[in-house]
Protein backbone atom coordinates (compact mmCIF):
# COMPACT_ATOMS: atom_id res chain seq x y z
CA UNK A 1 0.00 0.00 0.00
CA UNK A 2 1.99 3.24 -0.85
CA UNK A 3 1.51 6.26 1.50
CA UNK A 4 0.94 9.59 0.32
CA UNK A 5 1.92 12.76 2.28
CA UNK A 6 1.06 15.79 2.16
CA UNK A 7 3.77 18.30 2.84
CA UNK A 8 5.37 21.31 2.38
CA UNK A 9 9.14 21.81 2.00
CA UNK A 10 10.13 23.45 5.42
CA UNK A 11 7.43 23.06 7.38
CA UNK A 12 8.83 21.48 11.00
CA UNK A 13 5.23 19.10 11.14
CA UNK A 14 5.57 16.94 7.89
CA UNK A 15 9.27 17.14 8.13
CA UNK A 16 8.73 15.21 11.31
CA UNK A 17 6.81 12.50 9.44
CA UNK A 18 9.01 12.42 6.30
CA UNK A 19 11.95 11.23 9.14
CA UNK A 20 9.84 8.46 10.59
CA UNK A 21 8.58 7.06 7.18
CA UNK A 22 12.15 6.93 6.74
CA UNK A 23 13.27 5.19 9.48
CA UNK A 24 10.80 2.68 9.54
CA UNK A 25 11.97 2.17 5.96
CA UNK A 26 8.13 2.54 4.42
CA UNK A 27 8.08 3.87 0.34
CA UNK A 28 5.70 7.34 -0.09
CA UNK A 29 4.54 9.58 -2.13
CA UNK A 30 4.73 13.40 -1.40
CA UNK A 31 2.02 16.14 -2.34
CA UNK A 32 3.86 19.04 -2.24
CA UNK A 33 2.00 21.84 -0.83
CA UNK A 34 2.37 25.61 -1.14
CA UNK A 35 2.29 27.05 2.31
CA UNK A 36 3.61 30.67 0.99
CA UNK A 37 0.72 30.45 -2.08
CA UNK A 38 -1.86 29.68 1.00
CA UNK A 39 -2.46 26.17 -1.38
CA UNK A 40 -3.38 24.48 1.95
CA UNK A 41 -6.54 27.19 2.49
CA UNK A 42 -8.07 26.06 -0.41
CA UNK A 43 -11.06 23.61 -0.91
CA UNK A 44 -9.27 21.01 -3.37
CA UNK A 45 -6.73 20.68 0.35
CA UNK A 46 -9.34 21.12 2.96
CA UNK A 47 -11.37 18.21 1.41
CA UNK A 48 -8.16 15.95 2.75
CA UNK A 49 -7.41 18.20 5.56
CA UNK A 50 -10.47 20.76 7.34
CA UNK A 51 -7.92 22.35 9.40
CA UNK A 52 -6.20 23.64 6.26
CA UNK A 53 -2.34 22.41 7.97
CA UNK A 54 0.40 20.20 6.97
CA UNK A 55 1.05 17.13 7.40
CA UNK A 56 -1.86 15.07 6.09
CA UNK A 57 -1.06 11.19 5.67
CA UNK A 58 -2.90 9.07 2.76
CA UNK A 59 -2.97 5.13 3.62
CA UNK A 60 -4.90 3.78 1.23
CA UNK A 61 -7.53 6.55 1.22
CA UNK A 62 -8.24 6.54 4.91
CA UNK A 63 -6.27 10.56 5.59
CA UNK A 64 -4.90 11.00 8.92
CA UNK A 65 -3.97 14.50 10.06
CA UNK A 66 -1.88 15.61 13.04
CA UNK A 67 1.98 14.87 13.26
CA UNK A 68 1.61 13.56 16.76
CA UNK A 69 -1.28 11.55 15.51
CA UNK A 70 0.64 10.14 12.64
CA UNK A 71 3.48 9.27 14.23
CA UNK A 72 2.09 7.62 16.73
CA UNK A 73 0.47 5.24 14.11
CA UNK A 74 3.38 4.63 12.59
CA UNK A 75 4.82 3.46 15.92
CA UNK A 76 1.36 1.02 16.45
CA UNK A 77 1.11 -0.65 12.61
CA UNK A 78 4.90 -0.48 11.68
CA UNK A 79 6.57 -1.04 15.45
CA UNK A 80 10.15 -2.26 13.67
CA UNK A 81 12.16 -0.48 14.07
CA UNK A 82 10.67 0.69 17.67
CA UNK A 83 10.56 4.76 18.00
CA UNK A 84 9.53 4.31 21.33
CA UNK A 85 11.34 2.67 24.17
CA UNK A 86 9.67 -0.31 25.59
CA UNK A 87 9.88 0.85 29.09
CA UNK A 88 6.46 2.77 30.09
CA UNK A 89 8.56 5.29 32.26
CA UNK A 90 10.91 5.63 29.35
CA UNK A 91 8.13 5.76 26.57
CA UNK A 92 6.42 8.99 28.92
CA UNK A 93 9.91 10.66 29.00
CA UNK A 94 10.50 10.59 24.90
CA UNK A 95 6.87 11.21 24.41
CA UNK A 96 7.67 14.74 27.26
CA UNK A 97 10.55 15.81 24.55
CA UNK A 98 7.76 15.64 22.12
CA UNK A 99 5.57 17.30 24.14
CA UNK A 100 8.13 20.63 24.26
CA UNK A 101 8.67 20.90 20.73
CA UNK A 102 5.43 20.03 19.32
CA UNK A 103 3.32 21.67 22.19
CA UNK A 104 5.31 24.55 23.58
CA UNK A 105 7.49 25.68 20.98
CA UNK A 106 6.19 24.99 17.57
CA UNK A 107 2.65 26.56 17.69
CA UNK A 108 3.49 29.79 18.51
CA UNK A 109 5.92 29.68 15.82
CA UNK A 110 4.19 28.06 12.74
CA UNK A 111 3.45 30.45 9.58
CA UNK A 112 -0.08 31.67 11.03
CA UNK A 113 1.28 33.07 14.17
CA UNK A 114 3.45 34.97 12.11
CA UNK A 115 1.14 36.45 9.61
CA UNK A 116 -1.20 37.46 12.76
CA UNK A 117 2.36 38.89 14.42
CA UNK A 118 2.37 40.76 10.98
CA UNK A 119 -1.04 42.04 11.21
CA UNK A 120 -0.89 43.22 14.83
CA UNK A 121 2.16 45.09 13.17
CA UNK A 122 5.03 43.23 14.14
CA UNK A 123 7.90 44.07 11.58
CA UNK A 124 10.44 41.09 10.68
CA UNK A 125 12.56 42.17 13.69
CA UNK A 126 9.87 41.89 15.89
CA UNK A 127 8.52 38.07 14.61
CA UNK A 128 12.30 37.00 15.03
CA UNK A 129 12.68 38.08 18.45
CA UNK A 130 9.40 36.37 19.22
CA UNK A 131 10.47 33.16 17.85
CA UNK A 132 13.84 32.90 19.21
CA UNK A 133 12.51 33.62 22.34
CA UNK A 134 9.90 30.46 22.46
CA UNK A 135 12.57 28.24 20.88
CA UNK A 136 15.14 29.16 23.36
CA UNK A 137 12.36 28.55 26.20
CA UNK A 138 11.77 25.31 25.02
CA UNK A 139 15.48 24.70 24.16
CA UNK A 140 16.56 25.32 27.64
CA UNK A 141 14.38 22.76 28.90
CA UNK A 142 15.22 20.05 26.09
CA UNK A 143 19.09 20.86 26.99
CA UNK A 144 17.96 19.50 30.63
CA UNK A 145 16.46 16.83 29.71
CA UNK A 146 18.73 15.27 26.89
CA UNK A 147 21.30 15.24 29.58
CA UNK A 148 19.78 13.43 32.05
CA UNK A 149 18.59 11.13 29.62
CA UNK A 150 20.39 11.04 26.08
CA UNK A 151 22.96 9.03 24.72
CA UNK A 152 23.73 9.09 20.70
CA UNK A 153 20.17 10.72 20.16
CA UNK A 154 18.00 12.73 22.48
CA UNK A 155 16.73 9.87 24.58
CA UNK A 156 19.30 6.50 24.49
CA UNK A 157 21.65 5.24 21.63
CA UNK A 158 18.61 4.86 18.84
CA UNK A 159 16.38 7.25 16.96
CA UNK A 160 13.23 8.17 18.94
CA UNK A 161 10.49 9.78 18.09
CA UNK A 162 12.02 12.97 20.45
CA UNK A 163 14.88 12.91 17.16
CA UNK A 164 12.20 12.85 14.43
CA UNK A 165 10.74 16.51 16.48
CA UNK A 166 14.43 17.77 17.39
CA UNK A 167 16.03 17.75 14.58
CA UNK A 168 13.14 19.74 12.32
CA UNK A 169 13.17 21.91 15.36
CA UNK A 170 16.68 22.84 15.49
CA UNK A 171 16.27 23.51 12.03
CA UNK A 172 13.65 26.30 12.19
CA UNK A 173 15.93 27.51 15.02
CA UNK A 174 18.99 28.44 12.15
CA UNK A 175 16.33 30.08 10.17
CA UNK A 176 15.37 32.59 12.96
CA UNK A 177 19.37 32.89 14.05
CA UNK A 178 18.98 31.31 17.74
CA UNK A 179 22.28 31.55 19.28
CA UNK A 180 22.85 27.44 19.86
CA UNK A 181 25.68 27.83 21.95
CA UNK A 182 23.84 26.77 25.22
CA UNK A 183 22.81 24.49 24.08
CA UNK A 184 25.37 22.07 23.50
CA UNK A 185 23.83 18.64 24.16
CA UNK A 186 21.37 18.99 22.09
CA UNK A 187 22.96 20.69 19.19
CA UNK A 188 25.44 17.32 19.38
CA UNK A 189 22.35 14.97 19.09
CA UNK A 190 20.84 16.87 16.61
CA UNK A 191 23.70 16.92 14.56
CA UNK A 192 24.40 12.87 15.03
CA UNK A 193 20.44 12.58 13.67
CA UNK A 194 20.62 14.50 10.92
CA UNK A 195 23.72 13.06 9.52
CA UNK A 196 21.67 9.59 9.73
CA UNK A 197 20.16 8.68 6.31
CA UNK A 198 17.13 8.42 7.56
CA UNK A 199 16.89 11.52 8.73
CA UNK A 200 19.34 13.69 5.82
CA UNK A 201 16.69 12.56 2.91
CA UNK A 202 14.16 13.92 4.90
CA UNK A 203 15.84 17.38 5.06
CA UNK A 204 14.09 19.88 3.16
CA UNK A 205 16.80 20.45 0.33
CA UNK A 206 15.36 17.05 -1.00
CA UNK A 207 11.80 18.29 -1.24
CA UNK A 208 10.62 17.88 -4.50
CA UNK A 209 9.22 21.81 -4.66
CA UNK A 210 12.70 23.06 -2.45
CA UNK A 211 12.62 26.94 -2.79
CA UNK A 212 16.70 26.98 -1.84
CA UNK A 213 19.23 24.86 -0.15
CA UNK A 214 20.53 25.26 3.34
Amino acid sequence: MMLKLYSAWRASAPYRVRIALNLKGLPFEIVPIDLLANEQGGEDYRAHNPQALVPTLDVGGAELTQSMAILEWLEETHPEPALLPGDALARARVRAMCGVIACDIHPVNNLRILKALTALGADQAARDDWARRWIGDGFTALEAMIARHGGDFAFGETPTLADCLLVPQVYNAARFGVDLAPFPRLSAVAMRARAHPAFEAAHPNHHPDAKEII
